[in-house]
């Protein structure tokens, strides 16, 4: 007689095998910042690679590897000389209509449990600190819909965090009621907070300001005058 696994065992363990993909939106106007910042260098790195390169460097996590990294983007053209060829993009409808929306084009052609949103401007993240947080999905009851860093002021940080697949159906159902907003879509469902020990790995290089004081934090060269051309 077997001492093996029944096939029904097999079955449940292979039901439970959870999946985590990347997913950097890519779809802003840049108006702060006068031209498009994820073509922006930061130490000779364009904040569209850079951030690329943070999340798909997740692949060996020892908790949950992130496998497949997407760029969501009406801009598929402008960016595909930027990254390997082992990014893949998801194709936003133009003009782009927010991030809500372009999030909702990744996440219908995404079939992970879990996918990690992240938006293309984050240039302090690094892999250790996703990692980190990774480590902490399996504490996630199963009603929360996302694991997402808040702030005490704005509430929900919505561009760097965790979202379940399995809040597709909330998500178009809120956008076919004419929703836009992230924090109107959260505010109606449960959320995890992810506690965040460094809250500068969330800092947004949306203006000449911020690309400036990067850059300077980091002891890197200036950026040259084009890149500042909105900053008197």
């Amino acid at each position: 007689m077997s001492c093996g696994e029944s096939g029904s065992e097999k079955t449940g363990r292979q039901k439970e095998e959870v999946h985590l993909s990347g997913l950097i939106l890519a779809g802003g106007r840049s108006s702060r910042m006068g031209q498009d910042k994820a073509t922006i260098e930061i130490a000779g790195k364009p904040l569209i690679r850079g951030i690329y390169d943070v999340v798909a460097a997740c692949d060996d996590s020892s908790t949950l590897p992130i496998g497949n990294v997407y760029v969501v983007t009406p801009w598929v053209n402008r960016y595909q000389h930027l990254l390997p060829i082992s990014c893949h993009f998801i194709l936003e409808q133009q003009p782009p209509q927010g991030p809500l929306l372009g999030f909702a084009s990744g996440l219908s052609q995404i079939n992970s449990t879990w996918i990690f949103l992240v938006a293309c401007d984050l240039p302090n993240l690094s892999t250790p600190v996703i990692q980190n947080w990774i480590a902490g999905l399996k504490d996630v009851p199963p009603q929360s819909i996302a694991y997402l860093p808040k702030n005490p002021r704005k509430g929900w940080e919505p561009l760097c965090g965790f979202y379940r697949r399995s809040c597709l159906d909330s998500l178009l159902e809120y956008i076919s009621a004419s929703g836009t907003s992230f924090q109107g879509w959260l505010a109606k469902n449960s959320v995890s907070e992810l506690l965040i020990a460094d809250r500068q790995c969330l800092l947004n290089c949306n203006s000449p300001a911020d690309l400036l004081g990067i850059t300077t934090d980091r002891s890197v060269d200036r950026p040259d005058s084009s890149q500042l051309k909105d900053l008197k």
